[in-house]
């Protein structure tokens, strides 16, 4: 029997890939970053193909790995922030997985990664004010995930215990190794 994904979204600071290595190894599963399967894949930072290429080149590469990843199955996949946006990830999503949106508010998120340097997407003059514009863009398609978790004053081994728990709830065969 094939063992369903357990797909993590949500918006930038969420704790997909912290969340997503934790589950991983209490399920003792394959763990897939997509940004940095994009990385190894076009020998690029995500940052460099943002820069050079601009954010349709990057979709249009997340949305190649997410159709290569997601023919597997039995792995943990945390996905950038904007993959709900192209209806054909969350397509190839959810043939073989179960979605995990990793819920806070923007402000809190943005309280969480405002000294990252690292997010294209806040390159600009109000960061914040960009975390709540995406948000608002974002939001019915997170709303589209199986099963929502708040994240908000919870401890990461908290809200690895809470997916694994209700992701049984969906027969997901890998959280019930």
């Amino acid at each position: 029997m094939n063992k369903k994904n357990i797909v993590l979204i949500g918006l930038m600071g969420a704790g997909k890939t912290t969340i997503g290595k934790m589950l991983s190894q209490k399920l003792e599963t394959e763990y897939v970053d997509i940004d940095t399967l994009i990385e190894r894949e076009s020998k690029k930072t995500i940052n460099k193909i943002f820069e050079m290429y601009g954010e349709v080149l990057f979709r249009k590469l997340e949305a190649k790995a997410i159709k290569k990843i997601s023919k597997y199955s039995n792995q943990i996949i945390s996905t950038g922030g904007g993959a709900v946006e192209t209806p054909e990830n969350l397509e190839n999503f959810k043939k073989n997985s179960i979605l995990v949106y990793l819920y806070a508010p923007p402000e809190e998120l943005y309280k969480r990664i405002k000294d990252d340097h690292n997010r294209p997407l806040l390159k600009t003059g109000n960061p914040l004010q960009t975390m709540q514009k995406l948000f608002k863009k974002r939001q019915d398609f997170y709303n589209q995930a199986d099963i929502k978790i708040e994240t908000v004053n919870k401890k990461s081994y908290e809200i690895v215990d809470e997916i694994i728990e209700k992701c049984q709830k969906y027969e997901c065969s890998s959280c019930n190794s």
